[in-house]
């Protein structure tokens, strides 16, 4: 295993330079970026962000080809042969996977997500190896037709004959059971992880505690590995859904078109008298007069907008003439007109006999 503390970093150890960098400076800058990109207000898709997620994960594939190159992890090595300062360096394949989840490029979540599982299954698998913590360690995807079909023949050989029943809720209730415990697990380990990172920022951590700081942080990106699998496994199985129908509709999209329609035949307006009687003029009326003789017939009557008599002013008119009349009546009578007195006395004496509204039946049935 090697060994960063030495003072001239050669290559073979983990703080070989790239450029001006060293490796540890590389692997701090990625997960800085995380770190700045998880807690970040502004939107995730919007470019500032993405570029930085972008950049941090090409500074974290870089420090990934350079710890193969290496050769920092065996698989026939335990946890506590890793060296202080090699255990950040488990975290690769998690932090890599974290900040690829977070890329928004729609055209390619497929290529994405799938992406995404690869990094957090090497570091699960790679954390099984190492004995880290006890969980089970999910499936492979399988990237081929072949090891489709292997893996269902597997899942149908142990699969038991029966006929199709309801689901095991035995199953399901401890599955459930499973991931409390996972996330109980996940926030503990956070909480010890606050307080030693406390001690670390202060500077009162000794190798031990920055050991406990590194090992706490492997086994918190285990549960959130798991945990991100399992969103992963359930998306993915969307997007191929997806994918399916946006394919069988467009296999099946020249079938359903309609044929071309023949080009409609010009339509002629009628001239001859005959066809004018049968199919009539073509629209619905003809103009009789001219708009200049409509014109002037209408300036003749006097009733063209800048000639007409307002309406008020005829309203005037007509109470006048009434007030006239009723003024003619008035007159008559003072003027001892034989037979206006007569009709007015005719009238009195009427109404003296009979009630108002007297003879009126209209409504009464």
């Amino acid at each position: 295993m090697a060994d960063s503390d030495n003072t001239d970093p050669t290559p073979g150890t983990a703080d070989s330079c790239d450029g001006n960098l060293k490796l540890s400076d590389l692997l701090d800058r990625g997960w800085k970026t995380f770190e700045e990109v998880d807690t970040t207000s502004e939107p995730i898709g919007s470019n500032g962000v993405q570029v930085k997620i972008r950049r941090g994960i090409t500074s974290l594939e870089e420090v990934s080809r350079m710890v193969a190159q290496l050769d920092l992890f065996s698989r026939n090595e335990d946890l506590e042969e890793i060296s202080t300062s090699d255990l950040k360096y488990l975290l690769l394949p998690a932090l890599l996977g974290a900040l690829t989840m977070k890329l928004t490029n729609r055209d390619k979540r497929l290529e994405v997500v799938n992406a995404a599982r690869e990094y957090y299954h090497d570091f699960l698998r790679r954390c099984k190896e190492y004995n880290v913590s006890e969980f089970t360690l999910p499936r492979a995807a399988a990237n081929s037709a072949a090891a489709d079909e292997e893996s269902e023949n597997e899942a149908s050989r142990s699969r038991p004959t029966t006929t199709a029943g309801p689901p095991d809720l035995v199953a399901m209730a401890a599955q459930r059971q499973a991931k409390i415990g996972l996330y109980k697990q996940r926030k503990l380990t956070e909480d010890r992880l606050a307080k030693i990172k406390s001690a670390l920022d202060g500077g009162r951590a000794d190798d031990e505690v920055v050991r406990d700081f590194y090992v706490l942080s492997v086994k918190k990106w285990v549960a959130v590995a798991l945990e991100e699998i399992d969103s992963i496994d359930q998306e993915l199985e969307i997007l191929k859904r997806m994918d399916v129908l946006k394919n069988s509709r467009t296999e099946l999209a020249p079938q359903h078109q309609q044929p071309a329609r023949p080009p409609m035949k010009p339509f002629i307006l009628t001239k001859d008298a005959v066809q004018a009687k049968v199919f009539g003029a073509g629209y619905p009326s003809l103009a009789t007069v001219t708009v200049d003789e409509w014109y002037e017939q209408h300036r003749r009557q006097g009733v063209l907008p800048d000639q007409g008599i307002p309406r008020r002013v005829a309203a005037e008119d007509d109470v006048d003439e009434q007030e006239l009349e009723d003024e003619k009546k008035e007159n008559r009578v003072e003027n001892d007109d034989e037979e206006a007195l007569k009709k007015a006395r005719s009238w009195d004496d009427w109404k003296d006999t009979h009630r108002r509204g007297y003879g009126n039946r209209k409504n009464m049935g």
